[in-house]
């Protein structure tokens, strides 16, 4: 081994030796983060990127890719709770290739895939429901995405389109989610997929699409009645808060902050109604669209054998010459109609009966007219008396008791509070003055213990020179051998570094680094040169 190795291995052993206990703990648990640290890093680097092979498979196909993959002896990975099989990034397309010449995956997913397969001799009845499952299974697949919803599945009722029928049926839907776990739906999500389902298919309202969950719960029933988390309470509560709180904001620039409280109570109306009329109007300054006119007159005798039957059909002969008239008019008018239809549609969410009740506190409105307060009051909620609606104002002793205990537990949360901060303060100050208190300690124990090396050296270093009088001490000699090799091989070394010149490089280094390793042994050297006849 060259001695340049070797003298540093000696120097760092060296130096190790010279360590306290404590310096090695830290050194040794230093040197256990480097490995583990080396350790992980290695094994991460060797790991393979893992890339995905297929995504949304069916559990047979994703059972059968893993079979294959095993056969292939390829390494994967499963995710998105089976559905999805990760292979290394390098295998991804060998393996895409391998498991399409296997027939995989081959459960289909519907959608307009099912189109393609479709044969030139299908019938119409086939080529009907074809397509409906190819909208049912495209329909899935997007609520599929939407967050929170694991596997979707839509049914779809197309009326038959024929001309033999007086009123068309409407198209519907129903939708059923399988949701992950832990996980549901919010108002707004059910909505949007009600709305994507009826925006798809032609002639389908939203009304007509019902969505269920896997337990069972009626997110979403059609005719737009929706389950006891659907939309109607969410906009009741709404709408209650929104009264309150107007009314609120009102009352506390007069009464002042907490001495009001208002309690509305609403019923909405959410059925969906459509009304048609037609009105018939006949201006008189419209004229008519034709007009015609007819008239019949006649003058002349009758038969004097004429009469009237008289009893036993015996005719009674009437006296007169039997002369006599006749005259006969028509009209025919066709009058243009001013025909006016009108058809209004009813949205749902309209007021039926509401219902507002205040209390305002003795103290703050002893001043008050309470007629006065609740004119203002049934303005603010927009009071009907013709529909039902109630508006009380009253005048109440409000209890304090909770106040009270509301300032005692907040006077007892800042007094526990800082209780806590003193304690955590005295516990930092208790582990700052452990941790210094061990710094100290730690440094002179250093300290000390360098001092009692530099001790030993200086006492290994003079040996029994002292007893040499006036002469140089060992260290100064040394280093006075090392100045004059240094000079020595300097003179001796040309202008431009060749071998000569690195050779004097490698042994003024090695006569440095003996007398840094061996003292001793540069020690006994020198008392040798220093005897008479040694050194010249």
């Amino acid at each position: 081994m060259p001695r340049q190795i070797t003298s540093a291995f000696g120097k760092l052993g060296a130096a190790i030796r010279e360590f306290t206990v404590a310096q090695r703990t830290l050194a040794l648990i230093g040197l256990a983060v480097l490995v583990l640290v080396a350790v992980t890093l290695s094994t991460w680097m060797a790991k393979p990127s893992y890339s995905p092979l297929y995504t949304g498979l069916a559990a047979t196909d994703a059972s059968a890719i893993v079979e294959q993959l095993d056969a292939e002896g390829v390494p994967y990975e499963l995710a998105d709770g089976g559905s999805s099989v990760m292979v290394p990034q390098g295998d991804v397309y060998r393996m895409r290739l391998a498991t399409a010449a296997a027939g995989l995956p081959g459960a289909s997913e519907g959608g307009y895939s099912l189109l393609d397969e479709m044969g030139m001799s299908s019938s119409e009845f086939q080529q009907d429901v074809t397509y409906k499952r190819a909208m049912e299974g495209e329909l899935a697949k997007t609520i599929g995405a939407v967050q929170g919803v694991r596997a979707a599945s839509v049914q779809l009722a197309l009326p038959e389109q024929t001309v033999f029928v007086d009123e068309k049926q409407d198209p519907t839907a129903s939708v059923f989610v399988e949701l992950g776990n832990g996980s549901s739906l919010s108002d707004d999500q059910v909505q949007s997929i009600v709305h994507l389902v009826s925006a798809s298919i032609e002639g389908m309202a939203t009304t007509d699409v019902a969505v269920i969950d896997s337990t069972g719960t009626v997110l979403s029933a059609v005719g737009g009645t929706a389950g006891t988390s659907g939309g109607s309470n969410k906009q009741t509560m709404a709408y209650e808060d929104r009264v309150a709180s107007s009314i609120q904001g009102m009352l506390e620039p007069i009464v002042g902050i907490g001495n009001a409280v208002v309690s509305v109570t609403a019923e909405l109306d959410f059925d969906q109604t459509q009304r048609t009329s037609e009105e018939f109007a006949y201006p008189e300054e419209i004229p008519a669209l034709n007009e015609s006119t007819t008239t019949e007159a006649y003058e002349g005798t009758g038969g004097g054998g004429a009469g009237v039957l008289g009893p036993d059909n015996i005719a009674v002969p009437e006296n007169g010459d039997g002369a006599g008239s006749y005259e006969n008019e028509s009209a025919t008018r066709n009058n243009a109609l001013n025909k006016v239809t009108e058809v209004v549609q009813t949205a749902p969410g309209t007021v039926r009966r509401q219902s507002v009740s205040v209390a305002i506190s003795q103290e703050a409105g002893a001043a008050l007219n309470m007629n006065d307060v609740q004119a203002m009051v049934a303005a603010a909620a927009g009071i009907d008396a013709a529909r039902g609606d109630v508006v009380t104002v009253n005048r109440l002793q409000f209890s304090n008791a909770s106040a009270d205990a509301a300032q005692v537990a907040l006077a007892d949360a800042r007094a526990a509070a800082e209780a806590e901060r003193q304690s955590e303060l005295i516990r930092t100050g208790v582990i700052a003055g452990a941790a210094l208190l061990g710094l100290i300690i730690i440094a002179i124990l250093a300290a000390r213990a360098r001092k009692e090396k530099r001790l030993e050296r200086e006492a290994l270093d003079i040996g029994d020179l002292n007893a040499i009088e006036a002469g140089p001490s060992v260290t100064a000699l040394a280093l006075e051998a090392v100045e004059e090799a240094e000079e020595a091989l300097a003179l001796e070394a040309p202008v431009e570094k060749d071998a000569d010149q690195v050779e004097a490089e490698r042994k003024r280094a090695d006569v440095g680094a003996l007398v840094d390793d061996e003292p001793d042994q540069v020690a006994q050297m020198l008392r040798a040169w220093m005897e008479p006849g040694v050194r010249s």
